[in-house]
């Protein structure tokens, strides 16, 4: 048996590695510290305050190792490569290998080429980004590729020049064919190196060399080609306005944001590169709710950095870190020059921060909606319906009310409950109006939701939806406000508007009505949920209706229930003939005594009915 007393009391107080393996000998966590006694120590205190994670760890803990190096700095790195190698359970791990791609520009060849790489070799070429997605690289290649008439194809210069006739690309302008010997190599590396200079960030001497060019060609009165420069001036601006971010001219800086609930946490990052947001992405760290956001930034920092090909010299974080020190100097050495890790206080890259760690926020809320069940396409139009109605959230639960009446009878209302973008028909409920004397639509709504409020069990909804307009909205506003409930304030309330041949045709909201035929799939999915509850609040109605069309006389008669009714009906065909038919007539009927016989034709005697 591993003596864990005995074991703890034997560590030093230097910096090291220290290694958590469980009954099977299998590692499940991988730290460091700056004094190996102390650190492991804490593990096995009690009242050690210790999240739920580490508890569930710590339980799992069968014995432990460790490896004294010469500094912190060391055991970080040792950390990092333990943890790589052997991926801990209960180390942070990201499932995403993504394999981020590269515009390529291999300079190292006599005539350059421009292409998409998916990971950096020692080959001499020059490589930028990394890009986060193979979108963004071919959208930035192929507008780079209208400015300058680059070779794409892979013949190899000056050994096959004149070998074959020009490709389509030479004819449309897209090439000036150096395969033909139609441009000497130093031009055409000249205008290589204004690709990369575009690609490191120096967009305006591109577009400055570009007006000379311009300017040259109309004092010479070629305006053809002037008007070419043009276009290829607006190609260039547009691509870099698209990608422009406020506060961060020219920079390279990787944008780390960070959000938290009860179970998960989800880290956003947001890439810049010279001045440009070239792409984000994000990452959901499952189980890790509960912990520390330091550690999570700390233990995030170290696995993406460690799989990374690029490394920029400013990475903002949103609060600080108590390594933050050492993983500078690792990122350097990686990078083999200097790497701030930042929080910013204030200005533009603060703002950043925050917009990052909201954009996490968000993709951690989808990623929770998702856990409960809902599909890809469900969550598309939840998310849509949130971003057209100005929503914080994506709904999970949406309430729907309808009345339906025959007149003044049969005067009921229906609940429909929508979650997660899927009914959920335990939860509907119906509601017979009690007040029913010279009472409108919209008081019957009242009734309606003045109930359903009371019952404090049921939870609030995110959204109720009436079906009617804005007097219907502002009732289900007032009757929330009046209910008392904690929380009442924050339902929002929509009033399902239809044309004049009773289909959906949008949604009043803050006093405006929201036209749904922008969004096909928004549109489809409220016409759904007004429909059901159409259908829920008519299919109540019609079965008191049709109690009270089969109500009879004879339900008043001793003796006669529901199948002997039937029965007398069936056989002598109507009321009229049940009440003129003899005693043994009515005993003929399957069912009918002598004693009910008697009964039916007292009843009539009687009652003069």
């Amino acid at each position: 048996m591993f003596d864990f007393k005995q074991e703890i009391a034997n560590l030093p107080l230097l910096p090291g590695v220290y290694i958590m393996r469980d009954e099977n000998g299998e590692i499940i966590y991988v730290g460091k510290a700056v004094k190996l006694k102390n650190r492991v120590r804490s593990y096995f205190q009690q009242n050690a305050g210790h999240t739920p994670k580490v508890k569930a760890m710590v339980a799992k803990i069968a014995s432990f190792e460790y490896i004294v190096t010469d500094s912190e700095f060391e055991a970080l790195i040792l950390e990092c490569n333990l943890i790589k190698e052997n991926k801990p359970q209960y180390n942070i791990l990201l499932k995403d290998d993504k394999g981020y791609p590269y515009i390529k520009i291999t300079m190292n060849e006599e005539y350059p080429r421009m292409t998409l790489a998916r990971k950096v070799e020692k080959d001499g070429a020059k490589y930028f980004g990394p890009f986060y997605s193979a979108w963004v690289v071919n959208e930035t290649m192929d507008a780079l590729e209208k400015v300058f008439p680059l070779k794409s194809c892979s013949k190899q210069l000056p050994r096959d020049v004149g070998k074959t006739r020009p490709c389509l690309n030479y004819y449309i302008g897209r090439c000036v064919a150096p395969c033909q010997g139609g441009v000497n190599k130093e031009e055409y590396r000249n205008m290589m190196k204004s690709v990369c200079s575009f690609l490191n960030g120096h967009v305006e001497e591109v577009a400055e060399e570009l007006k000379k060019k311009m300017d040259a060609c109309a004092d010479r009165l070629e305006f053809e080609k002037a008007a070419e420069y043009r276009d290829k001036i607006e190609i260039v601006n547009r691509l870099t306005n698209k990608q422009k971010v406020a506060g961060v001219k020219n920079e390279n800086i990787d944008i780390i944001g960070i959000a938290q609930n009860e179970i998960d946490c989800c880290i956003q990052m947001f890439f810049i590169r010279g001045g440009k947001a070239i792409g984000r992405d994000f990452f959901i760290l499952e189980g890790m709710g509960a912990d520390k956001s330091e550690s999570i930034i700390s233990g995030f920092i170290k696995q993406f950095y460690g799989e990374a090909n690029y490394f920029p010299p400013m990475i903002l974080i949103p609060e600080e870190i108590e390594d933050r020190e050492l993983l500078e100097k690792w990122i350097s050495e990686k990078r083999m020059g200097k790497v701030q890790i930042k929080v910013p206080e204030k200005g533009d890259k603060k703002n950043l921060v925050k917009m990052s760690s909201a954009n996490a926020a968000i993709q951690l809320r989808n990623f929770s909606v998702r856990c409960k069940g809902i599909t890809e396409t469900e969550l598309k139009v939840l998310e849509k319906l949130k971003e057209m109605t100005s929503l914080e959230k994506i709904p999970d639960r949406i309430e729907a009310y309808d009345i339906s009446n025959t007149g003044t009878s049969e005067n009921v209302a229906s609940m429909v409950v929508f979650e997660n973008g899927k009914a959920n028909k335990k939860e509907y409920k119906r509601f017979k109006i009690k007040e029913t004397f010279n009472k409108g639509d919209v008081e019957s709504m009242r009734e309606v939701l003045n109930r359903r409020l009371s019952h404090n069990e049921i939870p609030l909804p995110d959204i109720i939806m009436a079906d009617g307009g804005l007097l219907h909205a502002n009732m289900v506003e007032e009757a929330l406000r009046e209910s008392g409930r904690e929380g009442a304030g924050n339902v929002k309330v929509f009033g399902m508007v239809k044309d004049d041949k009773h289909r959906t045709r949008g949604l009043i909201y803050e006093g405006r009505e929201l036209d749904l035929k922008k969004d096909l799939e928004v549109f489809r999915f409220i016409t759904s949920i007004q429909d059901e509850a159409h259908r829920f609040a008519l299919e109540y109605n019609k079965k008191l209706r049709d109690k009270r069309y089969t109500a009879s006389q004879l339900d008043e008669i001793d003796g006669v229930g529901k199948a002997k009714k039937i029965a007398l009906l069936k056989s002598l065909g109507s009321l009229a003939n049940i009440k003129k038919a003899t005693k043994d007539e009515l005993m003929s009927v399957k069912g009918i005594s002598e004693r009910i016989a008697d009964n039916i034709i007292n009843y009539f005697k009687e009652s003069g009915k």
